[in-house]
């Protein structure tokens, strides 16, 4: 593996690449692949992939596994089934600009629920770091002006948005209890079984109320990069990242969702970034380096 891979902060900011692909993806093609329909393919391209670099450690490491299979089903439930699926469903009611804002506090929910549960706090640096950084975060989505923030009106994607910021915020924080000496990749394809057993009732029920795959190159090819990118790699990343860095730092990550979201937009829709963005990108990257800086 290249050394720069081997570097955290590098695999937290590729996570966030990959997520912000697929939080635009999500919203652009929900007219063509359904919630549900998503979630579970997503997760069965990812489970292809992993399994061929989990079965090796199967045999050797079932026991640590079983041992710890709460948290396995646990996170699994939590990370693989839910935080995905409530995020398509939110997109399929509300716009991306509520959901990236929405997505912007996994930050502020990760640090409390690890301050109640695991009694961690951050510094007073760290803490003017994740402040800032949400800021940025918010300049952005709000356009730099106060006005958008204020005139957002919660629908019932929002709801489901909520949800899943809820849903990822203790999952990031969980996974201080995994099970420990299993193998990341026999990891992974633990928690994506668990994941998949869970969609499977929710995606043959949409397949009944006759909400199926509309089938040619751009869905698949969709489906393709949210299997991938955001899912194999971007999960293998992101829990790389959290068990060096700790999840109240990893969290931050997410607030580069919104930057990757404009310099996507600038790449592939020739949208050109405002001063909003370039105040928003350096309230974000002064945040992060101020939280990393100690």
């Amino acid at each position: 593996m290249p050394k720069l891979l081997t570097n955290p902060y590098t695999l937290l900011v590729l996570t966030t690449l990959f997520w912000s692909g697929n939080m635009v993806l999500g919203r652009g093609i929900r007219a063509d692949v359904p919630p549900m329909a998503l979630a579970f393919w997503r997760w069965a391209i990812a489970l292809m992939l992993v399994l061929p670099l989990a079965l090796p450690h199967f045999k050797a490491q079932w026991p640590l596994l079983k041992k710890g299979w709460k948290p396995v089903v646990t996170l699994g439930l939590l990370g693989v089934g839910c935080y995905n699926t409530f995020a398509y469903v939110a997109l399929q009611y509300t716009g991306a600009t509520n959901a990236v804002l929405l997505n912007s506090f996994i930050p502020i929910a990760t640090i409390a629920i690890s301050w109640a549960f695991l009694g961690k706090h951050l510094g007073r640096l760290e803490g003017l770091g994740v402040m800032i950084s949400l800021c940025g975060a918010l300049t952005i989505v709000a356009r730099g002006d106060l006005q958008v923030l204020a005139h957002l009106n919660l629908n019932v994607g929002d709801v489901w948005m909520l949800g899943a910021v809820l849903v990822w915020a203790i999952y990031t924080v969980g996974l201080a209890w995994r099970p420990s000496g299993v193998h990341p990749m026999l990891m992974l394809a633990a928690m994506t079984s668990v994941g998949l057993l869970a969609l499977c009732p929710a995606y043959l029920w949409e397949i009944a109320s006759g909400r199926q795959i509309n089938v040619h190159l751009a869905s698949l090819a969709s489906l393709a990069y949210v299997g991938i990118f955001p899912s194999f790699l971007g999960y293998i990343f992101y829990n790389r990242g959290v068990a060096e860095v700790g999840a109240n730092k990893a969290s931050l990550f997410i607030h580069l969702m919104p930057v990757f979201g404009t310099l996507l937009s600038a790449v592939f829709l020739g949208e050109i970034p405002h001063w909003y963005h370039y105040l928003g990108i350096g309230l974000i990257f002064s945040g992060i380096w101020l939280t990393m800086k100690k």
